[in-house]
């Protein structure tokens, strides 16, 4: 069986450690094996970042600038080949896989910016002959940890700007679907990446503790569950280090009276159920306001019970499986619960089987009905192909609604009133709003960036990270023979 190695100082290194089944969710079986590093393997992965460090942050930003814009070309060139990996190792459709690696091209093309995006400040004359400028400096060694459902998406985001920055990288993926990771890192070393730029490893929970103990390492981005963003977010910061910790959400879309039902089914059923409902920005809980429910509810019926499911590699197929059969299993108790909550369960296809494909990981769109704030539907991220519906009076409540909610990853509001959109994103309390945009996850030149236990740390992804992977330095200088004398006051400049 084919063995996933780590890629550290521009090669696969020997395997160490023990060995773990990667599996095809449209299966159930192993397609692969991923090696999970030991201490031996962690610590060659920093000594070599560090040691490729001084050389790649002394280079001019243009010549950086020139392996992105190769580094971005090789992406383009492989999209269907990631796009498979992607797809055996994860579960999504083929077409959901080349849309994600686009948007991770979208971030190399933000990182080659970098000799106009990556400068200072300069302020002449800030006192009499003296010049006071800022300088952007890279941090060192910087760690990825990155998550299943978007595997080379989040990666490239992370590392381009990191690399950009002048840092060296470490990606530690999900060993779920680890094999697209490699194959980012080996495009890397054809685009000229010097060997140890970008680095691979493997491991769960005690590889990822021992990169962020590890004192040359500077700084640590996180997406993945809240309750893991929080530990990484509290370990990382008492040991002194830099770090972003992206968590889970819980995306509200809220539909008011005058909106388009068609159309707004049409996006809630997309966002919803799109990549099995296996994305930090899928729409989760709809907001009926008003009387608009059973409508809506009608309407999205209708498109849970048409999707097709099947695995991610056949053309036909909307929606895949979930990426395990734990998550099978979760997902299906969660509905049980909703049922038992009094909730209505207006479609179930969560037990469904795909014809010959019975041992995949399948979970069929699912509707739920007049859930209720308290229910542990709501409450909890699901990260599967299950919409909730939740009505409401006003657009008040629905606000509150929101606004009580732990998570505050995404909203958006559906809506033919310019008055309500604009007080929805005034007050929406979430970092990424849509006004009639079911999945507002902004541009490469804005910020990726959640609100409340949706992030732990105060900067997002993309154009945001220029900040989180580099640190200001300010100097001051005068050039004057003509000052002398002691003062021993504390004076302005």
């Amino acid at each position: 069986m084919r063995i996933i190695s780590h890629w550290i100082d521009g090669h696969s290194v020997l395997i160490r450690g023990e060995l773990l089944e990667v599996l095809d969710p449209a299966t159930g079986n192993a397609v692969a094996k991923v090696a999970l590093a030991d201490a031996v393997t962690v610590k060659q992965a920093v000594d070599s970042a560090a040691a490729a460090f001084p050389a790649w942050r002394d280079l001019p930003s243009s010549r950086r600038a020139q392996s992105l814009y190769a580094f971005r070309d090789l992406i383009r060139d492989h999209q269907d080949e990631l796009a498979e990996l992607i797809t055996r190792e994860h579960g999504k459709t083929l077409d959901d896989a080349r849309g994600e690696v686009t948007r991770g091209l979208d971030s190399v093309e933000l990182a080659c910016g970098v000799p106009g995006l990556l400068k200072g400040e300069t302020s002449e004359q800030s006192g009499r002959n003296i010049d006071t400028i800022s300088t952007l400096h890279p941090l060192g060694v910087v760690l990825g940890v990155t998550p299943f459902n978007f595997p080379v998406m989040i990666p490239v985001m992370m590392a381009s700007i990191a690399i950009a920055c002048g840092n060296t990288f470490i990606l530690k993926p999900s060993e779920q679907d680890p094999s697209a990771a490699v194959r980012i890192a080996e495009l890397a070393k054809e685009a000229g990446l010097p060997d140890g730029v970008f680095n691979v490893v493997h491991g769960g929970q005690e590889t990822v503790e021992a990169l962020i103990d590890d004192p040359e390492v500077a700084a640590v981005s996180f997406v993945g569950s809240t309750p893991v963003a929080h530990s990484i977010y509290r370990r990382a910061a008492a040991a002194g280090k830099r770090v972003q910790a992206f968590g889970g959400a819980k995306n509200h879309l809220v539909v008011m009276p005058d909106a388009s039902i068609e159309a707004t089914a049409d996006a809630i059923s997309s966002a919803g159920f799109g990549a099995a409902g296996q994305r930090c920005m899928a729409i989760s809980v709809a907001v009926a306001v008003g009387g608009v429910g059973d409508e809506l509810v009608e309407a999205l019926k209708r498109r849970a019970e048409g999707v097709l499911v099947g695995p991610g590699y056949d053309a036909t197929s909307e929606i895949g499986p979930v990426v395990s059969a734990v998550a099978q299993q979760r997902i299906r108790g969660i509905i049980v619960d909703a049922k038992a909550s009094g909730a209505d369960v207006v479609v179930d296809r969560s037990t469904e089987q795909v014809q010959g494909y019975e041992g995949g990981f399948f979970i069929g769109p699912t509707l739920v009905d007049h859930v209720d704030a308290k229910d542990n539907i709501y409450r909890t991220e699901v990260f599967g192909p299950v919409v909730s519906v939740v009505r409401v009076d006003t657009l008040d409540d629905a606000l509150k609604l929101i606004h009580d909610h732990e998570y505050g990853n995404g909203a958006s509001i559906f809506t033919n009133s310019g008055g309500a959109a604009r007080k929805f994103q005034r007050e929406v309390s979430a970092g990424m709003v849509g006004i009639n945009v079911p999945i507002p996850v902004p541009v490469a030149p804005y910020a990726v960036a959640g609100w409340k236990n949706s992030v732990f740390g105060d900067t997002g992804l993309n154009n945001a990270a220029w900040k989180f992977f580099t640190q200001p330095k300010y100097i001051t200088s005068r050039w004057d023979e003509t000052v002398s004398g002691i003062d021993f006051g504390f004076r302005p400049n």
